[in-house]
């Protein structure tokens, strides 16, 4: 009888295990939903860049089963939202989605990449995609990653063959108030 019963739990503990790192990414990062941080510059700023100097927010905003809309506030820029969206193959997608103040699109927008796996439960890449090179040409070797553990969520961009690098971070041990709604929403 016992024998049974370990041969009864171990597929059910296996199938726990082989949950993939960009569903464990996903559900770590719908546990901030509702939440506000802030963050800082750790690599990539410069004086007169629009971000340095300024108080940099994210909002995890809106966590529907496929998408995720995180708002990046820039002092009282609230022209970004990184929207995070999961394929049926269990992959990610990270757009950038820019607003102008009226609300409507900015004409650089909907740029980024799709995760080309599954990636970790702490880390996700973003190479990338062929909409980003069309719109961007100077972009098309861009690499987005963004990191997610207990403590902190960082989003880093690197411009592969150049000395192009961002890179903000964010605390997630401190909840902050929630900025007024991202421009467009």
């Amino acid at each position: 009888m016992k024998k049974l019963l370990i041969l009864i739990l171990f597929p059910i503990q296996m199938m726990a295990q082989d949950l993939p790192g960009s569903v464990k990414f996903w559900n770590n990062l719908q546990a901030h939903c509702g939440k506000s941080y802030e963050g800082e510059i750790v690599a990539g700023g410069r004086e007169g860049d629009g971000f340095t100097g300024e108080k940099l927010v994210m909002h995890v905003r809106s966590c529907e089963e496929k998408t995720i809309r995180v708002p990046f506030f820039v002092g009282e820029d609230k022209s970004r939202t990184w929207v995070f969206t999961m394929t049926d193959e269990k992959l990610i997608r990270l757009k950038h989605d820019h607003r102008l103040e009226d609300g409507s699109e900015d004409e650089v927008t909907q740029y980024g990449g799709l995760n080309p796996n599954t990636g970790l439960a702490n880390v996700q890449f973003f190479p990338a995609d062929q909409q980003t090179a069309d719109l961007l040409p100077y972009a098309s070797n861009n690499v987005w990653w963004v990191t997610l553990n207990d403590e902190s969520f960082s989003y880093n961009l690197r411009r592969v063959g150049s000395n192009t690098v961002f890179s903000v971070k964010f605390d997630l041990t401190k909840e902050v108030s929630t900025p007024s709604a991202p421009w467009g929403f």
